[in-house]
């Protein structure tokens, strides 16, 4: 009886002595949830992660992902092909693409194998494009994936087999930009009158409103769209997918400033209970870089960051989704722009652009197979790495800037002169952008005793 007694003393003393998880610890002030660490270690070692711009916007196959809202713009050579091909966008409007996206070929298993033997450490999809079509199961909007065109929850497919891959799973958003800003009114016909609206709403274009479409074109009114539809999707992707990184594209400053912190409390509360470290990347200045973590469109910085960033950059040499004509950079330069950011305390998010049937071309396969392979070879320079007191050295320089320069960006070309270094623990690693020449002897200046530290003692 007395042994009884004792052990269930000492259980009960556990019971009691067990610390709770903390719940709903984040307020939606920035100075509540900049307590979260913007940057965990997993992110910052990963490095490398790829996303897909994949949709609806996949089926014309023509122009780019913003064939949406330039197929109503009149004068636009997007509408000209729209009406020679399917006709005029009153007769066969955005919607009428959906029944065609069946993405009949679509292999969840077979593309996270890819992105694992790419060398990715995350993946995850375009959750939805500023078309309004969401790409998993939805109840907040009738335009989702299982319920029209593929009737397949993508996001949810491939979310298990990305996790069976030990990747973590990243979804975008960029939806910030589909509610129609226009106060009831139709959109002059000038594009700067609704740049931050998708849909151009010219007269004579529209389609009806009060109908199921409105969830597609954004014809609702903005109050109950930033809570139902902008905040709510993004909640129930949380929920039902529970993503280690949420990604957000441009226009997130049309959200009101309240629903942003709403969003952040809501995603970091929930990850509290899940026990994860997760991870919130914007663009622009829309949320504090101690709360979030700073992302360049198709650019990156040309100097060491002092914060960890990203980089979103697309395999092909203009569209971000599948078109008949495009064309995709080499494996070589894809690998140089990952070392130069990693160089420089950055990640790499790479986009790829299968076609509407669900398979991912052949050529985009092999850059991001050669990708890997030299991943699988040199990767230890790469991963779970840190940047050193210099991040390089050599002739090519990156320009200034955002987006604003990526045409810029896309001229750059480094050669075996472009060094870039990275450091693990006691070891320095040296990459040289290009390949050297046989028994060329390499001078890297970062050690010597000229350079603006002490130069290492290196060892042999």
């Amino acid at each position: 009886m007395k042994n009884l007694t004792v052990i269930t003393l000492v259980l009960a003393l556990m019971a009691c002595g067990s610390p709770k998880k903390k719940t709903n610890a984040f307020k939606p002030t920035w100075e509540s949830l900049a307590k979260h660490k913007e940057s965990p270690d997993w992110f910052t070692d990963a490095k490398f992660g790829i996303y897909f711009h994949w949709g609806v916007y996949s089926v014309p196959a023509y122009g780019g992902e913003w064939y949406p809202r330039h197929m109503y713009n009149p004068g636009h050579r997007f509408y000209a092909h729209h009406k020679a091909t399917y006709g005029e966008p009153t007769e066969f409007g955005y919607h009428d693409f959906v029944p065609l996206f069946k993405a009949e070929k679509f292999n969840p298993k077979k593309w996270a194998d890819l992105f694992k033997k790419a060398g990715a450490r995350f993946a995850g999809p375009v959750a939805e494009h500023h078309d309004g079509f969401a790409m998993w199961n939805s109840k907040i909007t009738p335009w989702n994936a299982m319920n029209k065109g593929p009737h397949r929850d993508i996001t949810g497919e491939l979310a298990k087999e990305i996790r069976a891959n030990d990747m973590k799973l990243i979804t975008t958003f960029h939806h910030a930009r589909n509610l129609q800003r226009y106060n009831g009114k139709e959109a002059q016909a000038k594009e700067h009158n609704f740049r931050n609206s998708h849909y151009p709403m010219y007269p004579g274009f529209a389609p009806p409103r009060g109908t199921e479409l409105d969830y597609l074109y954004g014809n609702i009114p903005e109050d109950k769209w930033n809570e139902e539809v902008w905040f709510g999707k993004l909640k129930e992707v949380i929920d039902n997918y529970q993503p280690d990184i949420i990604w957000f594209d441009s226009w997130l400053d049309q959200i009101p400033e309240n629903y942003r912190q709403k969003f952040c409390a809501y995603y970091l509360n929930e990850a509290q209970k899940w026990g994860k470290e997760v991870v919130i990347v914007r663009k622009q200045d829309d949320m504090p870089l101690n709360v979030s973590v700073d992302d360049l469109e198709k650019s990156r910085k040309n100097k060491m960051g002092d914060k960890v960033w990203m980089t979103d950059e697309t395999i092909s040499r203009g569209s971000w989704c599948y078109t008949t004509t495009m064309t995709v950079k080499p494996a070589d330069d894809m690998l140089h722009v990952l070392i130069d950011i990693v160089s420089k305390n950055g990640v790499l998010l790479l986009n790829i652009s299968p076609k509407a049937d669900g398979t991912i071309p052949e050529n985009q396969q092999q850059v991001l197979l050669k990708m890997g392979e030299w991943l699988a070879k040199y990767g230890e320079a790469v991963y779970d790495t840190r940047p050193w007191y210099t991040f390089g050295e050599g002739p090519t320089k990156e320009p200034d800037g955002h987006f604003k320069n990526h045409k810029a960006f896309l001229k750059v070309k480094y050669s075996a002169d472009d060094i870039r270094y990275t450091t693990k623990g006691n070891t320095v690693y040296a990459m040289t952008l290009g390949q050297a020449a046989a028994n060329k002897e390499i001078l890297l200046k970062a050690f010597a005793s000229s350079a603006s530290f002490k130069a290492p003692k290196v060892k042999d």
